[in-house]
């Protein structure tokens, strides 16, 4: 008769105990896709907490104390949907998915300087990458969707002025050169292409006051479709 008391005591300690630290474990949100992919933007929902993409938020835990450490999220349908590495409820490292288990993004903050951020289409393709300074994108690489570039845009460290840029067409056929000729005078050079790889314009830009626009200057040389210089 003891023994059965003691049992039972055991046994609703252990249920108690069960119960108690249950109650502590967070209970994580579910997720659908459409909650959480925007169609321009991706799954940043994250990015909140991410300081050095200028998020200024934080991740509690149940208790109401900073997350530490390894933490997931997921799907309705049990797939993983973001995993992260946190230091004072700020993520440091992580993966972002799509619901079909397809990697969305990686993020890693080696320093309070740098970061990298790598973004992907649904079908597995890069779509962005961006290398951060100081919280602002220096180096960005953008891709179309069959995998072929369509930007690059670097910067130089203070991120004041850009040092080149490219764009390209969805065939993979350059649209536009411009790179930095002048450091002094922030003069560049500018070619600009038709979609059949003729030169469509050829010059030179220079950074406006503003430190943002830039502005046509000297001489420039313009050809028509097949390669005819028409005016300059």
């Amino acid at each position: 008769m003891k023994y059965l008391i003691c049992l039972i005591i055991c046994l609703f300690g252990c249920v108690t105990f069960g119960q108690r630290f249950a109650e502590q474990i967070p209970q994580l949100k579910k997720y659908k896709q459409s909650e959480v992919l925007d169609s321009v933007k991706g799954i940043d929902i994250f990015d909140r907490l991410v300081e050095a993409l200028g998020g200024d938020s934080v991740k509690f835990n149940k208790q109401g104390y900073n997350v530490q450490g390894w933490s997931e999220e997921y799907y309705q349908n049990g797939a993983i949907l973001h995993k992260g590495y946190y230091v004072d409820g700020k993520i440091k490292v992580f993966k972002n998915y799509y619901e079909n288990g397809q990697l969305e993004r990686t993020f890693i903050n080696p320093d309070p300087l740098h970061a990298i951020l790598h973004l992907y289409f649904e079908n597995g393709q890069p779509k962005r990458r961006i290398t951060y300074y100081n919280g602002k994108p220096q180096k960005l690489y953008e891709f179309y969707e069959n995998g072929l570039p369509k930007l690059t845009e670097e910067k130089e460290k203070d991120l004041k002025y850009p040092l080149l840029r490219k764009e390209w067409f969805s065939d993979g056929q350059i649209y536009k050169e411009l790179e930095i000729n002048d450091l002094k005078e922030k003069q560049y050079k500018a070619s600009i292409y038709y979609p059949n790889g003729q030169l469509k314009e050829r010059g030179n830009y220079k950074l406006g006051h503003d430190g943002n626009s830039l502005e046509k200057t000297g001489h420039w040389q313009y050809y028509d479709e097949k390669g005819k210089k028409i005016k300059s």
